[in-house]
Parts: structure tokens; C-alpha cells; sequence
């Protein structure tokens, strides 16, 4: 369920019913399904996804921590992925991680924040933003801010902490988060069912192949382990020569 054959599948049945949209164009419609998705541990994972969307035609939103402690947003090597995507059509959003907190206000502050320097930073607009991992507070506070976008605004998406796979919301929420379909699973049925759509999607839980959720953990780890590698004898010199010392990765696969 987690192979880019079965993300393509989803994408077919998204395409076929013409409802694809951004959250821009989603304001403005009756019916729309909207493709998220919040990027953890893995830039490159988040870029390869796009990849698959782009060999169908399909574009969606890509939201990007600033204060992840797996990537470097602004490295140059992830800033030269994000302005290839946004150049290819890509939308870019910021995912806002709380951090502890609570304040309503500090938080509007904060997200105002980050998506300025980001803007700065990466020499483009960006208009919306996604929460990670957002309290039941949070999400009841219903946060809008002037001329920014929030993926979890009323618009698009309803809030109900009762809510089950088969409540019937004006918009139906589907997400993949900790490697399992929470609130349905976007099929065929299931999304013809529904008027208002929104996907999430988390891209490091996708890989060509396609794992159950500890195999999938152990591929990534290896990937986060050849990259400090790569990083470490890039940036250091005297470190070549020991390399080889480090080549055993650390988890079987």
C-alpha cells in the first residue's frame, strides 16, 4: 500500500474525476480533492514522490519543516530540490511544527514568521502552511491568517474529535500518518463518495518498492546514514582515508 505503483493508482482516480486542486483553486469550488503533503526525515523521499505526480501530469502541495532535526531546509543541496519543484510546478508551504506552544497568538506570530524568512530564504513566495502534528486546540482555533493559507482551515478540512472512518464531514480527511490509513482509505469508492477531498500523504513512507512500516524505518535510516557519510567526507578532509572503515551500514535490510 505504500509502493509508488499504489500512489500512482491513487493518482489515477484523482485525475479521472477532475477534481484536482490547489488549496487556492479549492476556495472557489463546490467539489475539489486537494493532494498534501507533510515532509519528515527526508527531502529527497518528498522530491522523488513529485517526481511520480509529474510522469502523470499531477501537481500537489508540499509542506517543509523549518525546524526539522532530520534535514537542513536551506542546505544547498535541499534549496536547489525546492526551487526544482517549485520551478516544475510544485506547490511549496511551510509545515509548522508547535514546539510546546500553546499561546494562539505566539503561534500566528511564529508561522507569520517562518514563512517570511522562508520566502526570503528560498527567493519564492510562500502562501500556506500545514501544522505538525496539530493539538485538538489548535486545530478548533481554526487559524486564518491575511493572504496565507491554512491546510487545516474550514475550508478545507472539518474539524470533529469524534470523528471515525465513516462520519459524514463536509470534507473528507484521509491521511497515512505512522504508516497507516487513518479515516479511510482513498480508493476509487471512497473518493467518488465524497465532494470535498483532502489526501495527506507523509513522502518518506513511499519508496519504489514499497515496505511494511519497520522495513521502511530500516530504509531510511540507511539513507540517513549514506547521506552523513557522503556529508562528513564532502565537508572534512582527513576523513577519506577512513571512510571505508564506515561503509557497513547499520541495519540489514
Amino acid at each position: 500500500m505504500f509502493s509508488f505503483d499504489d500512489y500512482r493508482e491513487i493518482l489515477r482516480v484523482v485525475k479521472e474525476t477532475g477534481l484536482n486542486a490547489t488549496y487556492e483553486e479549492a476556495l472557489n469550488r463546490d467539489s475539489f480533492i486537494i493532494l498534501r503533503h507533510d515532509v519528515e526525515y527526508s527531502v529527497e523521499r518528498a522530491y522523488a514522490l513529485s517526481k511520480v505526480e509529474e510522469s502523470m501530469d499531477m501537481r500537489s502541495t508540499f509542506f517543509f519543516q523549518w525546524t526539522n532535526n532530520s534535514y537542513n531546509i536551506l542546505s544547498r543541496k535541499n534549496r536547489d530540490i525546492l526551487t526544482d519543484m517549485h520551478e516544475r510546478g510544485q506547490h511549496i508551504g511551510l509545515h509548522f511544527a508547535l514546539n510546546g506552544m500553546t499561546d494562539m497568538e505566539l503561534i500566528r506570530k511564529r508561522i507569520k514568521q517562518e514563512i517570511d524568512m522562508l520566502s526570503d530564504m528560498l527567493g519564492f513566495n510562500i502562501t500556506s502552511f500545514s501544522i505538525h502534528r496539530p493539538s485538538p486546540d489548535v486545530l478548533a482555533e481554526n487559524i486564518k491568517l491575511p493572504g496565507i493559507i491554512n491546510a487545516y482551515q474550514d475550508e478545507f478540512f472539518s474539524f470533529d474529535p469524534q470523528a471515525k472512518p465513516d462520519s459524514k464531514l463536509d470534507v473528507k480527511y484521509m491521511s497515512d500518518a505512522n504508516h497507516i490509513w487513518r479515516y479511510g482509505y482513498p480508493d476509487e469508492e471512497t473518493i467518488k463518495a465524497n465532494k470535498r477531498v483532502q489526501i495527506l500523504t507523509h513522502p518518506f513512507a513511499w519508496t519504489k518498492k514499497g515496505y511494511d512500516n519497520l522495513d521502511n524505518y530500516k530504509t531510511l535510516v540507511n539513507e540517513k546514514y549514506i547521506e552523513l557519510i557522503d556529508s562528513i567526507d564532502n565537508e572534512c578532509k582527513d576523513f577519506g582515508p577512513l571512510r571505508d572503515n564506515f561503509e557497513k551500514l547499520p541495519v540489514e535490510l
